[in-house]
């Protein structure tokens, strides 16, 4: 019940600059659960938009009234990877023990944010639900953490697909939930849920 609401949420895209990305922002408002209306959109050229900072945006909302205050910055990823098995970053002795040192008990308190990381390898699903007229489905994983999110490829026409990902996300919150989401991929559609798993944090 607000026409000026304050979300105040910060939200961590990883963007590749080879790629030339928009970012699409929808606004909706909900009158009760099962009836939702979009307010208004609008897009933002990241490539456009200088690295290193914090830019603030007023973005006025297409075609509907109202505009939409962001904060945006673009700077490099760290701590956050995607590999093949062959070459996982925990793989090389070295590393391991640097890593290992950097997080022993007396270096606690050197960097109060840097609590550590989670390294995931994403392996296979077996016996998927089918979701095509075909019998089979054509499955990629979603990794989640905080407001980080990965993906793997997407495998067709499978219902035990292999990826052998590995996945590296900082982490920013130890009571954070890693949530592993399998879905179907459906073309122009939005992709088909096949199954969900959540893992605390504290539990590993």
């Amino acid at each position: 019940k607000s026409a000026n609401p304050q979300w105040r949420e910060q939200f961590d895209f990883h963007y590749f600059s080879d790629r030339k990305d928009i970012l699409d922002i929808e606004v909706w408002r909900k009158d009760n659960k099962k009836h939702e209306e979009l307010l208004g959109t609008c897009h933002v050229d990241i490539t456009a938009l200088p690295t290193k900072q914090t830019n603030c945006l007023e973005l006025p909302l297409e075609r509907h009234p109202g505009s939409l205050l962001m904060l945006i910055a673009v700077a490099p990823c760290t701590g956050v990877s995607i590999s093949d098995l062959c070459v996982c970053p925990l793989g090389d002795p070295n590393e391991r023990q640097q890593i290992s040192q950097r997080y022993c008990v007396k270096n606690s308190f050197r960097d109060i944010k840097d609590i550590g990381f989670l390294q995931v390898k994403v392996l296979k699903a077996v016996d998927l639900m089918a979701a095509d007229f075909s019998g089979k489905s054509d499955p990629f994983c979603v990794l989640e953490l905080g407001n980080d999110m990965l993906q793997t490829h997407t495998v067709y026409k499978n219902l035990n697909p292999e990826w052998n990902k590995v996945f590296t996300f900082p982490i920013k919150d130890i009571h954070d939930v890693l949530e592993v989401t399998v879905f179907d991929e459906d073309g122009d559609k939005p992709p088909d849920f096949l199954g969900k798993v959540a893992i605390p944090l504290l539990s590993v």
